[in-house]
């Protein structure tokens, strides 16, 4: 049972995100790039499940496992479609046409037994969710299909996506303005759920890879970075970058938090903006009903973004969770990608 209750760890996922990065420091462009699909899927899943709004399967007669408070989060989203199911086509699929690029589409061995060792990895992940009793057949077949759909888009535009990030101008400002964008473009669901908070945090994660690698692609992430297990990042060299790597991001992480905590309740008090916080601040903590500004029964009945955007602007307060929790990840990315590597520089590892 313990294997399937790990499909339900999204913010194990998030977490690991960026140490994705550091792991596969050796191979920048593929940890940069499945990274970058997974805020992808996580956005256009947690979309569709708040358009659609399609309930979990009943509990009862289903019996729901939920052992931990994260499984007890995300019991709260909607089902349909299956975001661990999305995720896990897109991913491993993702993972096969890399290695199948790599070796060369000739071999048709490694293709053939990574297809099927993709495919199990799928079915083992949605009979996992069906276990839990998280999701019903439906909403596994949704999550396929809408995964194998945004597999094919990644495909087709992951290499324009990645030199845009690696050799454009402009790119930090724009995805800065884009990250904004998506965080109010996202649809309110008919009640609350945490998606919300799991897209805000991957948006975080995005922004911060992608400012780093912009600014550091040519010292840290090229082509040409050493390979783990090479005569230039032999396996000693590679441990001692974990050892380093991981406290110095979990170290970044806490302070972006407790810098975000401090500078944005101090900046919108000094700008007379009115805010509340339903986590991360306590003194700041309103009653239920109050608790989200995109998730309010008069907002759920919204249908433009006009609309939205006047709605959003007439709010009596501001959610600061919202920004405490982008400037986060955002600066837990950033560190992955810019701080660390260039940490590594420094001591030579």
């Amino acid at each position: 049972m313990e294997c399937w209750m790990l499909s339900s760890q999204r913010y194990r996922v998030l977490s690991l995100s960026p140490f994705t990065l550091l792991s596969c420091l050796c191979f920048s462009g593929l940890a940069r790039q499945m990274t970058l699909l997974i805020a992808f899927c996580d956005y256009l899943g947690n979309c569709i499940k708040d358009v659609i709004s399609a309930p979990r399967p009943s509990c009862p007669p289903v019996r729901r496992i939920t052992a931990t408070k994260d499984e007890e989060d995300n019991a709260m989203e909607y089902g349909l479609p299956s975001s661990h199911t999305l995720n896990t086509v897109c991913l491993s699929g993702y993972l096969l046409h890399y290695v199948s690029s790599s070796v060369g589409y000739e071999n048709v061995s490694i293709q053939y037994y990574g297809f099927a060792l993709a495919c199990l990895l799928v079915a083992l992940v949605a009979f996992g969710r069906i276990y839990l009793g998280m999701h019903s057949v439906v909403d596994i077949v949704g999550g396929l299909a809408i995964g194998v759909l945004i597999l094919g888009l990644w495909l087709t535009v992951n290499e324009q996506i990645d030199d845009f990030i690696t050799s454009k101008q402009n790119v930090s400002s724009f995805w800065t303005a884009l990250s904004f964008l998506l965080l109010f473009a996202y649809p309110t669901p008919e009640h609350p759920t945490p998606s919300y908070e799991y897209h805000t945090a991957f948006n975080g994660v995005t922004l911060g890879i992608v400012t780093g690698v912009q600014q550091t692609y040519s010292q840290f992430h090229h082509e040409a970075v050493p390979r783990v297990f090479s005569p230039e990042l032999p396996l000693a060299a590679y441990t001692g970058r974990v050892m380093v790597g991981i406290p110095t991001i979990l170290l970044v992480k806490f302070c972006s938090k407790s810098l975000a905590k401090w500078i944005l309740p101090t900046v919108s008090s000094a700008l007379g903006i009115p805010i509340r916080s339903s986590t991360y601040i306590p003194k700041l903590k309103l009653d239920n009903v109050h608790a989200n500004g995109k998730k309010t029964d008069e907002s759920k009945y919204s249908v433009g973004y006009l609309q939205r955007l006047c709605e959003f602007l007439c709010q009596d307060s501001f959610d600061i969770d919202t920004g405490i929790r982008f400037f986060q990840y955002a600066g837990l990315a950033w560190s992955v990608v810019d701080l660390v590597p260039s940490i590594f520089s420094y001591i030579n590892l």
